[in-house]
């Protein structure tokens, strides 16, 4: 009965605030949103609830407010090339995915694209932690438009409001490679954990709710001596862009890349409850937008040839700055690193975008894993796919008769 009664509050709510989103939604998609447990983290919702949220929560105002990210007025191209000619059976990939859709582009070109869940190409899905390696873009370009000194300045030179707690020694660098020595936890399966309690805590007036947060965690370790994988840091670094910029994140993220790199369609961005985009989350794009992205980063992120960041920072980015105790890959500046060159921007439940600079590989995904946000078979499946869309290039350039799979 109380669920039911937070269910009809939800709806009500929606009406009341005139959420035309909410009405441009299918009839299962909106009865399945009902459902959705208001007071609860979306990590613990349902697989058939995240389904039908992971599409809609920029439309869902009771649940989480967004900014949006304008597009251009000239979308990029994404001509059409040849099939690629995978070993894999894609639909049976996408199906062990649970894919809402997946864009590989080779020299800027669609080579393929598949949609499942019900969504297709108009649709905006939400990116997890893919939020990040934008988040850390902006910082590129931040310190290129001279809003940003140095990396190795200190957080509080930016955010007073962190003096005197663990950051006070903690570079942006440090935040940038998650090495800030400072205590975070990020089980996603426990929800007395960091990440599932930050976004709920209640800050003292006039203070952003995470600077409030995260200012009462204790040190760990020196700064720069353990890599610890924070979502809480990367929220940080966002307030500390849009503190040096003096813009919201989502204006300047239009500003410096949904516009040049030539995105079909507007994104959003969530905002916390005081405001300030999650910096480490939840941006909706269209997937062919998320390639976009990638697309932008292989190329050097130019703008009539120069790029948006320092000369030499994106590869700075995009290459091992710190070991995570795993061989063969590393951690750059909010990318994952791999030894052969290649490198990610991966979310929880399947989001993610992988570029190979040799290969000139790009393939953006969008999914919603059925083990949650840590499946390991799920995350070792698209590994595989990875190196299967490698392997059907390198058949091509060597002259190599691939067998195509469906």
């Amino acid at each position: 009965m109380k669920a039911r009664k937070i269910a009809l509050g939800v709806f009500a709510a929606l009406v009341a605030a005139g959420a035309a989103g909410w009405f441009s939604l299918d009839q299962e998609t909106r009865g399945l949103l009902k459902t959705v447990p208001t007071n609860r983290d979306l990590l613990f919702w349902s697989q058939p609830q995240r389904d039908a949220a992971f599409r809609a929560l920029d439309r869902l105002p009771v649940l989480a407010k967004s900014r949006v990210i304008p597009a251009g007025t000239t979308p990029r191209p994404l001509p059409p090339g040849p099939p690629l000619k995978l070993p894999v059976d894609v639909d049976a990939y996408m199906a062990g995915q649970r894919s809402a859709g997946v864009v590989v582009l080779h020299d800027g070109k669609l080579r393929l694209e598949r949609y499942g869940l019900g969504f297709d190409a108009n649709g905006r899905w939400t990116s997890f932690s893919v939020a990040k390696s934008i988040t850390s873009t902006l910082v590129g370009a931040a310190i290129r438009d001279g809003h940003i000194r140095s990396m190795d300045d200190k957080l509080t030179d930016y955010i007073p409001q962190m003096k005197g707690s663990a950051y006070d020694d903690v570079s942006i660098r440090q935040l940038l490679t998650m090495t800030s020595g400072v205590r975070w936890n990020e089980d996603y399966s426990d929800p007395e954990s960091d990440v599932a309690r930050f976004n709920n805590h209640k800050p003292e007036e006039g203070v952003d709710a995470l600077v409030s947060y995260l200012r009462r965690l204790p040190r760990e370790a020196p700064p720069g001596t353990r890599w610890n994988y924070s979502t809480g840091e990367t929220n940080l670094v966002g307030i500390l862009v849009s503190q040096a910029t003096k813009k919201p994140l989502a204006t300047y993220l239009s500003e410096k890349v949904w516009v040049p790199a030539g995105m079909e369609q507007q994104g959003t961005w969530i905002l916390s409850r005081t405001g300030q985009e999650i910096s480490g989350c939840c941006i909706q794009a269209a997937t062919r937008d998320f390639a976009r992205f990638g697309q932008f980063i292989l190329e050097g992120a130019r703008v009539n040839g120069q790029s948006i960041a320092p000369e030499g920072w994106l590869a700075e980015a995009t290459t091992e700055r710190a070991a995570i105790g795993r061989p063969g890959r590393g951690y750059g500046y909010q990318w994952w690193t791999y030894a052969d060159g290649s490198f990610s921007a991966i979310g929880i439940f399947g989001q993610g975008i992988f570029i190979d600079p040799k290969r000139r590989i790009v393939v953006a995904s969008n999914a919603n894993w059925a083990g949650g946000a840590r499946d390991r078979e799920a995350s070792a499946a698209r590994e595989n796919f990875f190196r299967a869309v490698q392997k059907a290039v390198d058949d091509e350039r060597a002259g190599t008769p691939a067998v195509a799979r469906p």
